[in-house]
């Protein structure tokens, strides 16, 4: 009855968890369109005003629409059934989306900050209503759009691209109200640049860590939050297991984790012993697609040494 029970629980995450990226679909809509919609009143407003801050600010909006948009497709993809080609699916389009997206950021801070560094050069007036309105309605829709993502955002780092993107987006936008009020009321036009130079370090910041942790999952490394010791000493301590060889633990996407690991166990198994440690596997380490080749003695694996991968 306890085995029934563990492979009720290996299903039951397996159901959960095949199910996470959808739950995004409505946040991707309703941020593409909110975005979109912002953009074309952000150029219809800065030519009525003649500010190019406005103009150039609707173009780095429009970037991110495109960069929902991947995450969005991504994660469509993600979810697609696997073919005779693709026998993973398209589950690494997620990680590559991430990938992009973290350049795209990186590109983003480029942008912004040789505009700060134009405009401490020769000081450009700013200081307008108008930018002030549209520029809290910005705050607004990429605030909003953020909050949709951040519950995913620590779950899949291609929820969390999306979830930067629109984060920056909104400190940007408050960073311009900021500037323009104390401009108004003290004159100093050097206030607009610097605020720029503070926002764009912050988004390198966050930019940073997720190239770093999406390079890493394109090179299979294995993902943030698992520890291969503790895998390695769990698979060890199983019942009857003497030797563990050959353990692999990389990413199949953004939220998806696959083990494969050599288990020596002299006294033989059944299925129940697999099903047993998959079902572990699931529950403790989030890892829902293990691959385990059990030997009855391990001296005649050819993959056994250490130094062998």
């Amino acid at each position: 009855m306890a085995h029934h029970h563990h492979d009720h629980s290996h299903a039951h995450d397996h159901a959960g968890h095949s199910h996470a990226p959808d739950d995004f679909g409505r946040a991707f809509a309703i941020g593409a369109s909110l975005n979109t919609a912002f953009v074309i009143a952000e150029l219809v407003f800065g030519y009525a005003a003649n500010s190019l801050a406005l103009i150039s600010d609707a173009v780095h909006n429009l970037s991110d629409v495109f960069s929902l948009l991947l995450a969005w497709g991504a994660a469509w993809l993600a979810g697609r059934r696997p073919t005779e080609r693709h026998t993973y699916g398209y589950r690494r389009a997620s990680i590559l989306a991430a990938l992009f997206n973290a350049g795209l950021l990186l590109v983003a801070v480029g942008g912004i900050a040789v505009e700060a560094v134009n405009r401490l050069r020769e000081p450009a007036e700013v200081a307008s209503w108008t930018v002030v309105w549209v520029a809290a309605l910005g705050i607004l829709v990429n605030g909003f759009t953020a909050l949709l993502f951040m519950r995913g955002r620590h779950g899949d780092l291609n929820i969390r691209g999306a979830y930067l993107h629109m984060a920056a987006d909104a400190g940007v936008s408050f960073g311009v109200v900021i500037a323009a009020l104390l401009i108004m009321s003290t004159g100093w036009l050097w206030i607009d640049p610097a605020i720029s130079l503070i926002i764009a370090f912050v988004v390198l910041f966050s930019g940073w860590g997720l190239m770093r942790d999406s390079v890493n999952l394109a090179l299979d490394a294995v993902p943030r939050g698992i520890e291969l010791v503790e895998v390695r000493e769990f698979l060890r301590t199983l019942d009857g297991v003497s030797e563990v060889h050959d353990l692999h633990i990389w990413a199949m996407s953004t939220n998806e984790t696959a083990l494969t690991a050599h288990l020596v166990r002299p006294g033989g198994h059944d299925d129940a012993f697999l099903h047993h440690v998959c079902a572990q596997l699931s529950h403790r380490f989030k890892i829902h697609h293990a691959t385990l080749q059990v030997e009855a003695d391990g001296a005649a694996c050819k993959l056994a040494p250490e130094e062998l991968v």
